[in-house]
């Protein structure tokens, strides 16, 4: 049997491992930075792309290849691109796929530093950027440019959770010839696989879920097809944003546990949003799994399970959600998502404390809205957690 013919949690396993010289049962850490030829004519070959092997660690390395077909496995895509952080990963995807006078349309409750980048970098290049409300998809369709040339979206956003149809996204960009990005790293291939659904471009934060312990940095990209795979990896080789060998080992390590981890997580998410749901402090929550969550149907037809992250607001908005957090003890707060610790965040004042105010409030960033990851800790020390320090407010 084919690897990518393995059901998800062979594919964590297997995807990727290859035969070394000493039966390595796990993909070893090839750090080094070059590699040595056979002779002057293979050297030759592998520039001039005549046969497979490695030359420098930045064009490829067999620790960081065997990272990459893994994911490129999980998410049922052409090819993998590691790079050094979730951010490098949106860098490659901006230069790659933009430029003078092209015209890209995001969501507006982007991740806030891949909006902060464009609007702060980007824009002075003259490439130009829509941000709207994508959980609507008219709101696509009608900013749609004769120089559009990408639709780049998060769903679950972050940190305000709208989940977007990428269907229906697909059926926009189709016919006009537009690249669809997507960033899973809310998900996971664990539970959205965009490529599936015709989306052009999925990545990874592997910071978040792929890695889940909050030991490791990284990015890493997957294109559905061979064209634009060959162009974002250009310039990730290029620009110089490759994974280093060591991140890449520790990240397979990590992938291995990613169906346990969120599956635990999971079951805790649920039972902390329902309990977040009733308390009298709280205005609303939301959170994929719960009935009451605005696109509850939309979740379960294109996720595979409601996920770990939730967002609600307070009643008291900023002094009450800094009340809060002083006063978690179980839950870390910190920002980042995706380990197998509970996470507590104020995005106002943190994650998207770049955006301009009014380009928070119009994106639903609330001085109120307080986002919790949830880990993999006994649920009740979490309630119990929370149910404290809410009552300190």
């Amino acid at each position: 049997m084919k690897r990518k013919d393995l059901g998800f949690n062979s594919k964590l396993i297997h995807s990727g491992m290859f035969d070394d010289q000493f039966g390595s049962a796990t993909v070893p850490i090839y750090q080094t930075s070059t590699f040595k030829f056979k002779d002057v004519d293979h050297g030759a070959e592998l520039f001039a792309g005549k046969c497979d092997g490695y030359i420098y660690t930045r064009i490829g390395n067999p620790t960081i290849c065997a990272f990459e077909e893994l994911v490129a496995d999980l998410e049922n895509g052409y090819k993998g691109i590691a790079l050094s952080s979730g951010m490098a990963a949106v860098n490659a995807v901006y230069m790659g796929l933009l430029g003078r006078g092209v015209h890209m349309i995001s969501t507006d409750a982007v991740y806030g530093p891949s909006r902060v980048v464009m609007e702060k970098h980007y824009f002075r290049f003259g490439v130009e950027a829509d941000y709207v409300d994508t959980t609507n998809t008219d709101n696509i369709a009608n900013a749609v440019k004769p120089n559009t040339k990408v639709i780049y979206i998060e769903t679950p956003s972050n940190p305000t959770m709208g989940i977007t149809d990428m269907r229906k996204v697909v059926e926009i960009a189709r016919d006009k010839g537009i690249i669809t990005v997507v960033d899973n790293t809310f998900c996971s291939p664990c539970l959205q696989k965009p490529l599936d659904f015709g989306i052009d471009v999925v990545f990874h934060s592997t910071t978040k879920f792929i890695n889940g312990h909050a030991d490791v940095v990284g990015g890493v990209i997957v294109t559905r097809e061979k064209k634009i795979y060959e162009k974002l990896r250009d310039v990730m080789v290029n620009m110089g944003c490759n994974m280093d060998p060591h991140q890449a080992y520790m990240i397979i390590r990590g992938l291995k546990t990613l169906s346990l981890r969120v599956e635990r997580s999971q079951q805790n998410a649920i039972k902390i949003a329902e309990f977040i749901e009733n308390h009298p402090k709280v205005k609303w929550v939301k959170y994929p799994g719960l009935k009451s969550y605005p696109q509850y149907d939309l979740a379960v037809k294109q996720m595979n399970g409601s996920g770990a992250l939730l967002v609600f607001e307070l009643n008291n908005g900023y002094e009450a959600g800094k009340t809060l957090m002083n006063n978690v003890k179980v839950c870390m707060l910190a920002v980042s998502l995706g380990g197998v610790e509970t996470l507590i965040q104020h995005p106002a004042s943190m994650t998207h404390s770049k955006m301009e105010k009014h380009s928070r409030e119009n994106a639903g960033i609330t001085d109120g809205l307080v986002r919790i990851s949830v880990g993999i800790e006994n649920v009740e020390d979490l309630i119990g957690d929370l149910e404290q320090a809410l009552a300190k407010i």
